[in-house]
């Protein structure tokens, strides 16, 4: 029966070992992406100080991160939505 116990630890060792493994990437990662987020706050704030409407500019930023087909459906339906109201 020892040798039972003594695979379960090993595994056991093992598994506990790459919980911590995922545990730290994650944690490297999240600090990575509050840096990434900190550099872009910044490349608003200098579009801003350079006369640039930052609500329009995270419009573009959005839109152009949909694919093509779902805005062109996005767009047809607000035009819809607008025409059922009886427009702005």
């Amino acid at each position: 029966m020892a040798d039972g116990s003594a695979g379960l630890d090993v595994a056991q060792a093992e598994a506990q070992g790459r919980l911590k493994s995922v545990i730290e990437r994650i944690e490297r990662l999240e600090e990575d992406k509050a840096g990434i987020a900190g550099d872009i706050k910044e490349v608003y704030a200098e579009a801003k100080g350079d006369g640039f409407d930052i609500k329009v500019i995270r419009k573009i930023v959005r839109l152009r991160k949909q694919d093509k087909v779902k805005r062109a459906e996005e767009e047809a339906l607000l035009d819809l939505y607008i025409s059922a109201i009886g427009g702005l």
